[in-house]
């Protein structure tokens, strides 16, 4: 008798295979977002010499930071994103719509491409260092400006909210749009162009293509973009922390929200930092089930709709 081969399970060596990543996930992620959502309802710090806590104290860290200047820090966050993401938005949909359009015939795309993609390479840290250098007092902006005779006295960019936040903005602006503009491009490519091509026989143009075919085309990557926007704008953190030696200056209006959160770990108030994460985490979380809902209809046909419109009507 001819002996039955044992079939071999491969299934098993992906499992295999994903197992460092939950490890590392559990470690590194699950855990300590326990701890500081456990953390959040203690009373735990340092002063001076002496550690305070852990002690139970319930819901007082969060009712402590909605009387704080938390909301005003808020305000300054989405301010801060705001100013560098509407650019960023508009720029990178206007160039991946010019670069994928065939009837343009733009030469040198790749070049152009790798220089758009470039500023994301550099660090936040350096750009925030080499902005601080050109735009000081004694910068080289305010002396080529001098030297032309444009001004009299040097410009104080720093010194003042609109001149400060429109640097944080410039800068935030130039280290992302690129990657935006990848993936939009990306995005576009990935449309029929037999879509294109009947929209031209129907007499579409150029804006009406933009707006009635490759907006809602590329509806999902938008709604990827404005995400991960979202989350990062949330922990904005690098570029004011360097531009105002971690100051907020002028007057503590471009302190974000992480910059305060890292004020509490500064002074070893655990309590505090924690309920101030537990809170970044909740924003997040409502304002991204909030643009998902908003960028994605499961229904794009109405015919699910009208399926319960029909339900209804039976039931009557």
């Amino acid at each position: 008798m001819k002996q039955k081969r044992k079939k071999i399970d491969y299934s098993k060596w992906g499992y295999i295979f994903i197992l460092p990543f939950f490890a590392c996930f559990f470690i590194f992620s699950l855990i300590p977002l326990i701890d500081t959502i456990r953390y959040s309802f203690f009373e735990y710090y340092r002063s001076g010499l002496k550690q305070i806590g852990p002690n139970f104290i319930g819901m007082e860290n969060y009712a402590s930071l909605l009387k704080s200047d938390m909301l005003k820090y808020a305000g300054n966050t989405l301010i801060l994103w705001l100013i560098g993401f509407v650019p960023q938005i508009v720029i990178a949909l206007l160039l991946a719509s010019w670069f994928v359009d065939a009837r343009l015939k733009i030469r040198g795309q790749q070049f152009f491409k790798v220089v758009i993609y470039l500023p994301n390479l550099i660090m936040a840290s350096a750009f925030a260092m080499l902005f601080f250098t050109l735009f000081s007092n004694k910068g080289p902006i305010n002396s080529i400006l001098l030297s032309m005779g444009l001004i009299e006295n040097p410009i104080d960019f720093m010194g003042t909210v609109f001149g400060t936040r429109s640097l944080i903005g410039v800068m935030n602006f130039l280290m992302w749009f690129g990657n935006t503009t990848i993936m939009l491009m990306a995005a576009i490519m990935g449309i029929s162009p037999d879509i294109f091509e009947a929209s031209e026989i129907d007499g579409c143009n150029s804006i009406q293509r933009f707006f009635y075919i490759t907006l809602p085309m590329i509806r999902p990557i938008l709604a990827y973009t404005l995400i991960t926007s979202i989350i990062g704008g949330l922990q904005m953190f690098d570029v004011p922390q360097i531009l105002t030696n971690g100051q907020g200056s002028p007057d503590r209006t471009s302190t974000t929200l992480i910059m305060f959160l890292n004020n509490h770990l500064k002074s070893k108030n655990y309590g505090m930092a924690g309920a101030l994460s537990v809170y970044l985490f909740i924003v997040s979380g409502i304002l991204c089930f909030i643009v998902y809902k908003i960028t994605n209809d499961d229904d794009p046909d109405g015919s699910k709709a009208a399926a319960k419109k029909r339900k209804k009507a039976e039931r009557r």
